[in-house]
């Protein structure tokens, strides 16, 4: 998963980027006399004046915004029809600061478009705007209509429809069923001033101003005040995506669980990040539920502790070294090994050939002594230079820290940036050619993506087999409010290919040592219900171990009101069989909007 700081192009950019969005192109008559919002905004996702000029459509102003590429107002008809499908709400795109007030009534003429946020290729929804707008205000200081209250009873519980197969599966042209999808439930509001009260806060807020509710409080409910993703045909319906109007100092700082009391009001916009989106000129008052972070149990004498954590692009100018280390000390109580994701070279995203990593590394171990833990030491593979992905320049790898005064490591010459790891036979018990070593490295799975990093631990004379993983990226997947439906998880095919590739490597491991402990962790960027992961398990060679905890603590990302699953263990059957694992998803970033990274650790403790 992209990080949620590169995900955006700039701090400003919290709405739909209008100037920046591309319009469909709707052939349509070039002008069109005095009509009502509804009529423009008709009874399908388009509108069918889309193109058209029109005249002196009227309306009160409900909401103004000022700022970034999007700048414009809201308008919303105090007449509305009968028809649930038509919207009563528009927005005006003016381009520059707008010279009109809330509860100004107006008349606009100009051009009706659709814009799609982030551009067609996005596959998100369309805006409907009249832009090139000329403006009359009619009075000042006009009642703004009543809000629409959006809560548990008034959205659906089904999604969205299925798109039209003959339109590429879009839903654009589908008459809205506002009683029956969510999605069409939501765009039969847009523009419109709409409230949400005494909503639970399932995001929180980030660094662009912006967080999640939920108006379905048991939808799916995790027990930290979350909302658990757990399938691809049931998705939670009660999210929605909040932002201001006002400034962004009186922006509330939220975590998850906290709570906006009373009433949050504005119009309804459509974004693309995240979709349908309250633009708030009214906010709740926040109270917290004073969430903390989690610590995990530290391992007896007899377990191994093993984790695996995304430090989130970690090079040596960052300021989070500290912090990082009080987390693997402190939480997670000095796991024997860990594999770290998302190391950088030791300048960071600098793109001159660098791509050793060892001051990064040991800057992060000297932290974990200074906070307390043992003197880790670390064993990786330095990537040939630009081509693993990730920031560019930055040559982000895997990184195995261990324990030595509980863990061996066995090396073995001959690994690196392009040489494949094999598995042999030495006394009867399956071991690597190489270690550490990488999984196939030169195959095109891998491509512009991070190779497996393999490494062969020997606890109490015990070898335990580790996988460091950290597959493709979610980047250019269509969104779960894209106009296609189901939407298209074009990055998983990659995905499937390197699962291909690490379960047919376990599976020589076992071939070779049917009672071998093999645990394959990481950053998988899939969820434990994925095609991925089922790739990965295989016909039992490896399962997730995540799986052993309720469905309600299965999470260890958050995104866009989605507690999901993205970093894994999986663990091969004479583990799993052994019965007596522990495993822990540690809570200390995902739900804070304070984190340090935008993962959760996660520990497995296990008696080899």
């Amino acid at each position: 998963m992209p990080s949620k700081s590169s995900a955006r192009l700039a701090a400003l950019t919290v709405a739909a980027a209008c100037s920046a969005a591309t319009t469909l192109v709707l052939v349509s008559p070039a002008h069109a006399a005095a009509v009502r919002i509804h009529d423009v905004q008709g009874t399908t996702r388009t509108s069918p004046y889309a193109g058209q000029k029109v005249t002196d459509v009227a309306g009160i102003v409900t909401g103004v915004r000022t700022y970034g590429s999007s700048k414009g107002f809201w308008i919303q008809d105090p007449n509305p029809d009968d028809d649930p499908a038509t919207s009563e709400g528009v927005f005006v795109f003016t381009s520059s600061t707008p010279k009109v007030a809330v509860g100004d009534s107006v008349t606009v003429s100009g051009t009706v478009s659709e814009f799609v946020p982030g551009g067609t290729s996005s596959g998100n929804q369309s805006v409907t705007e009249i832009t090139k707008p000329t403006v009359t205000v009619l009075s000042s200081g006009n009642a703004v209509p009543a809000a629409t209250v959006i809560d548990a009873r008034s959205v659906p519980a089904a999604y969205a429809p299925a798109g039209d197969p003959a339109a590429g599966n879009s839903v654009n042209g589908l008459p809205l069923q506002p009683q029956t999808y969510a999605l069409d439930y939501y765009e039969s509001l847009e523009g419109m001033n709409v409230q949400v009260a005494d909503t639970r806060v399932v995001t929180a807020t980030d660094p662009y101003t912006e967080l999640w509710v939920t108006v379905k409080p048991r939808e799916n409910a995790s027990r930290r005040g979350g909302t658990v993703y757990g399938s691809y045909d049931a998705q939670n319906t009660g999210r929605l995506q909040i932002q201001s109007l006002g400034r962004t100092a009186d922006f509330p700082v939220a975590n998850v669980g906290d709570v906006l009391e009373g009433t949050t009001a504005g119009p309804l916009d459509y974004n693309q990040f995240g979709g349908y989106t309250l633009v708030a000129n009214q906010l709740g008052t926040l109270r917290s539920a004073g969430l903390q972070r989690e610590s995990t149990e530290k391992q007896k004498n007899g377990e191994l502790a093993v984790a695996t954590y995304n430090v989130e692009n970690l090079d040596p100018s960052d300021s989070t070294f500290e912090a990082h280390a009080s987390a693997i000390v402190n939480n997670l109580k000095s796991p024997d090994i860990v594999s770290l994701e998302e190391i950088q070279d030791n300048n960071g995203a600098t793109d001159d050939g660098t791509v050793a990593a060892d001051v990064t590394v040991n800057k992060l171990i000297d932290a974990i002594v200074a906070a307390g833990g043992p003197r880790y030491d670390w064993r990786s593979i330095d990537p040939a230079n630009d081509t693993d992905g990730g920031e560019p320049g930055g040559n982000i790898r895997q990184v195995f820290l261990f324990n030595p005064e509980r863990v061996s490591f066995t090396d073995r010459a001959g690994g690196d940036a392009t040489t494949a790891v094999g598995v042999q036979r030495l006394r009867g018990k399956a071991a690597l050619t190489v270690s550490p070593g990488r999984i196939d490295p030169a195959d095109t799975a891998w491509k512009s993506s991070r190779k497996p990093l393999v490494g062969e631990f020997v606890f109490r004379g015990r070898t335990v087999i580790v996988i460091a993983n950290h597959f493709n990226s979610k980047g250019g997947d269509q969104g779960l409010t894209s106009q296609y439906q189901p939407p298209v998880r074009s990055s998983e095919t990659q995905r499937h290919q390197q699962a291909t590739l690490v379960n047919a490597f376990v599976k020589d491991v076992l071939d070779t040592q049917k009672n071998a402990d093999v645990i394959a962790l990481g950053d998988i960027n899939d969820f434990e219900f994925s095609g991925t992961a089922q790739i990965l398990e295989g016909d039992g060679e490896l399962w997730s171990a995540i799986k052993s905890l309720p469905r309600s603590e299965r999470y260890t990302y958050d995104y866009q009101g989605n507690q999901q699953v993205l970093d894994q263990i999986l663990v091969s059957p004479a583990i799993r069989r052994g019965c007596d694992f522990e495993y822990d998803s540690v809570h200390i970033n995902s739900e804070f909007h304070d984190q340090i990274s935008d993962h959760d650790p996660q520990v497995l403790r296990f008696h080899p």
